[in-house]
């Protein structure tokens, strides 16, 4: 297949950039630090740009489209305007989208799981409640809604946290704990936030496998099967890696004032299992990632 991935030196992106490379022709594009993009088929570009990018698309004609770029931090979009947010977030995801349905082109377009309410009931399935709290979250949900509206041929990944180390200069919060446990730092860490974390390998997997699957308009969650709290992540490092487990510091999601928090969005992943994609336990994924180093 060829296969076109917008983000390509993001967090995920360059899992993605790794994988889809192993097994389809790929294109992957960068604006600002390329990364590992270097290694591939690469293109500088800004996908707001929609003359450009419907150039690029007529010269690749992908069949398949991984939409993963976006400003992806909360506090990031917390920080900018409002317009810019969504000049990229959503009028770029409806371009993309209007374009993959003009070339008959498969769209998969990664959302959050900060989209839903919190869960109160248990884990979120894809008809739970939606509540998006932040500008980030808010912005994805309507980039959801531009991929609905726009693309026959469609699958939204409601993303869960991503655990894993990020390549080249890309961070998360797993491997900034990481990092900072090694160094025998102490770290804040949330005990009342849950999340259903999914390794980043993980997910550069699922995706590949799923772009050649005759999965159509779906929206799925995507995140790993245990409900975990912050802290219960910090705890599966310190024991995978032979850290001091007292330089975790319990801390409430509610005691950071300014900061939108959302306490559990813990999603059921039995639609995603339903694809023949399993996921392992986090505490064997952390396992893995420490052992692997990636």
């Amino acid at each position: 297949m060829k296969i076109l991935l917008t983000g390509g030196s993001g967090l995920l992106g360059q899992y993605l950039n790794l994988r889809l490379s192993a097994e389809h022709e790929l294109l992957t594009l960068y604006n600002e630090n390329p990364g590992n993009c270097h290694k591939f088929d690469s293109i500088k570009v800004d996908i707001t740009d929609y003359g450009r990018l419907s150039l690029l698309f007529g010269n690749f004609r992908p069949d398949a489209v991984v939409h993963t770029a976006c400003y992806s931090r909360p506090e990031i979009c917390a920080s900018l305007p409002r317009s810019e947010v969504y000049k990229l977030n959503v009028e770029a995801t409806e371009n993309i989208a209007r374009l993959c349905g003009s070339f008959g082109s498969k769209l998969i377009f990664t959302s959050t799981d900060l989209v839903y309410a919190d869960s109160e009931s248990g884990m979120a399935d894809e008809n739970g409640a939606l509540n998006p709290l932040t500008l980030y979250a808010e912005s994805k949900l309507m980039g959801e809604i531009a991929v609905q509206r726009n693309s026959d041929n469609y699958i939204i990944l409601r993303t869960a946290l991503l655990i894993g180390f990020g390549l080249n200069h890309s961070r998360n919060n797993f491997h900034i704990t990481y990092e900072n446990l090694k160094a025998g730092k102490e770290v804040r860490m949330f005990y009342d936030q849950f999340r259903t974390p999914l390794s980043i390998r993980l997910a550069a997997n699922m995706i590949s496998r799923l772009c050649g699957m005759p999965v159509r308009n779906e929206v799925v969650n995507f995140g790993g099967r245990d409900r975990v709290s912050r802290l219960q992540i910090g705890e599966m490092i310190c024991e995978a890696g032979g850290f001091d487990k007292n330089l975790l510091i319990p801390v409430s999601c509610q005691s950071v004032k300014g900061l939108v928090q959302v306490p559990d969005v813990s999603m059921n992943t039995d639609k995603l299992n339903g694809y023949g994609l399993a996921q392992g336990s986090v505490f064997d994924e952390v396992g893995a990632i420490l052992k692997n180093g990636i």
